[in-house]
């Protein structure tokens, strides 16, 4: 079973590590979302783009929330939390935007 307590503990001592590693891969995979959407590529594609870059900005949001739920409050863990929520809304938004703009009915997505 998945102890929550060593979970957390690991991403509070690897943290460097994980943000090196989340950063850079919520702007390229949500970079890439907006790049798909843009040139209205195929709509799996675009959904395949937004799921994953959604999954590393939910990740980022529960690393970030492991040093809330200890008291570390400081810029980095805000501005991370942003850098999250905003790549989830450009996700979002990149979806809206190619069903809005797609030229395939609407019963064939």
């Amino acid at each position: 079973m998945l102890d929550f307590n060593s979970l957390a503990e690991f991403s509070r001592t690897n943290c460097v590590s994980i943000c090196a590693f989340l950063v850079p891969a919520n702007l390229l995979t949500t970079l890439l979302t907006m790049i798909f959407a843009a040139l209205r590529r195929p709509s799996y594609q675009v959904w395949q783009s937004a799921i994953i870059a959604c999954l590393f900005a939910v990740v980022m949001i529960l690393h970030v929330y492991t040093w809330f739920m200890i008291g570390i409050v400081m810029i980095p863990t805000y501005i991370l939390l942003w850098l999250a929520f905003t790549c989830l809304v450009c996700n979002v938004g990149s979806i809206l935007f190619h069903r809005r703009n797609s030229d395939v009915p609407i019963f064939q997505r």
